[in-house]
């Protein structure tokens, strides 16, 4: 099931997904799925125009077939850390890039957290954008969370690294050296001189998420209006709410959001650092904006027990990550296919609800909703086959099968 050939004849394959449901615009429908030449196509146009039987059927007994997931925020996996793996760049991304099938994820932006400038210089020119495959996941782009950041919301970050806007955007491109392959910068609107990096941001087409800040609402909005379209990890390194200036919380009920214009905002759903009334209220009050990220870290996928990871020593206990010897949480160990699920338990929402927040929301939040995230006739054919609980059994990229379970293979 996962090698069909891809030519036949000189021509490209057409598949047909059978006995199965499909999510597209918003409803699960029991319909096929038709697939050629990493596409999904129109069957009208198979049947009344070309009157063609498909090459190859494919039973998906009674599975549910949704769009790939795609993760906007995960620092690495499986022992690397994209921010620290400065020697092996291409082979740490190749490794997460291949493991995340396994949590079918189908695009992600690779993230690095507040880091010196060299160490920018030295990986950014490195993580190039790609098409996914049988290798991996496709990358979307670099998420860069830091350093422009505030120190009183740093988390996890170095605060010695920690940088301010001195020069406008001359000192985010000395800092970053390339944007050539960024896709994505959270910084703290709040800092002198950061509407207009938003700005400029912006005019490249590079989205911005405010996040790890401690901006009111009425600076948060600023932002929006400057071009930030995104909250990076809602309720996380930000301001509490409180009642008489919710802070970037504030933002998703905020009526000097420009007319049309959505903020997204990405949430951690992994059961530890969001509680489960937090995203029912996130969910409830605004939830076309709610984009689903693992903000996983290097102990992603790694078993129980101790692990030294770069210069730090973690213990995994009961699929939590601690500072060894400690009961200091060090990060997140989420993976997608669980986010989606906590989602759905946690606020009550329906499957539908729950799988756009780890597809469509992501893809819209990049713009990219045309070819990503949905299962609309000449979009990318990456998808999910689910079964009745949200279990993964395989995924899926251009039309081929990259992953399968073992209960499914």
């Amino acid at each position: 099931m996962c090698a069909p050939p891809k030519m036949k004849n000189g021509k490209a394959i057409l598949k047909q997904f059978y006995n199965c449901q499909i999510l597209r615009d918003g409803k699960i429908m029991t319909e096929d799925l038709w697939i050629r030449d990493g596409k999904i196509v129109n069957p009208e146009r198979i049947f009344y125009d070309e009157k063609i039987l498909p090459d190859i059927r494919i039973d998906c007994h009674g599975a549910l077939i949704s769009p790939g997931y795609i993760d906007l925020q995960i620092n690495g996996g499986f022992g690397i850390d994209f921010s620290h793996n400065i020697e092996n760049v291409e082979e740490g991304i190749n490794k997460v890039a291949k493991k995340l099938l396994e949590c079918g994820v189908t695009s992600f932006c690779p993230t690095l957290v507040t880091s010196p400038s060299e160490t920018y210089y030295k990986i950014l020119p490195r993580i190039k954008r790609q098409n996914g495959g049988s290798r991996g996941a496709s990358i979307l782009g670099i998420h860069l969370e830091g350093p422009f950041i505030s120190p009183s919301k740093k988390g996890a970050h170095p605060e010695e690294c920690i940088k301010k806007f001195e020069n406008g955007f001359a000192t985010l491109i000395d800092m970053y050296g390339t944007l050539d392959n960024v896709c994505l910068v959270t910084l703290a609107p709040e800092i002198p001189n950061a509407m207009s990096v938003i700005n400029e941001l912006s005019k490249r087409n590079i989205k911005v998420s405010v996040g790890h800040s401690i901006a009111n609402l009425c600076e948060g909005e600023e932002a929006v209006k400057n071009g930030a379209t995104f909250i990076t990890h809602l309720f996380n390194a930000m301001l509490p709410f409180h009642h008489r200036d919710p802070g970037l919380v504030g933002l998703l009920t905020s009526d000097q959001i420009p007319h049309g214009k959505i903020v997204y905002y990405g949430i951690i759903a992994d059961g530890i650092h969001t509680h489960p009334a937090a995203l029912r209220i996130a969910h409830r009050v605004h939830p076309k904006g709610l984009v689903l990220v693992t903000d996983a870290i290097s102990a992603l996928g790694l078993e129980e027990g101790v692990h030294q990871l770069g210069q730090l020593k973690i213990e995994i206990r009961k699929g939590r990550a601690y500072i060894a010897g400690t009961d200091t949480l060090c990060g997140s160990m989420a993976e997608m296919a669980q986010c989606v699920r906590i989602l759905k338990e946690a606020t009550g929402c329906s499957v539908v609800q729950a799988l756009e927040a780890a597809t469509l929301h992501p893809a819209r939040a990049l713009e990219i909703e045309s070819i990503k995230g949905v299962l609309n006739f000449g979009a990318d054919a990456d998808f999910v086959l689910l079964d009745d609980n949200l279990e993964l059994l395989s995924t899926w990229i251009a039309g081929e099968c990259v992953y399968t379970t073992s209960k499914h293979a």
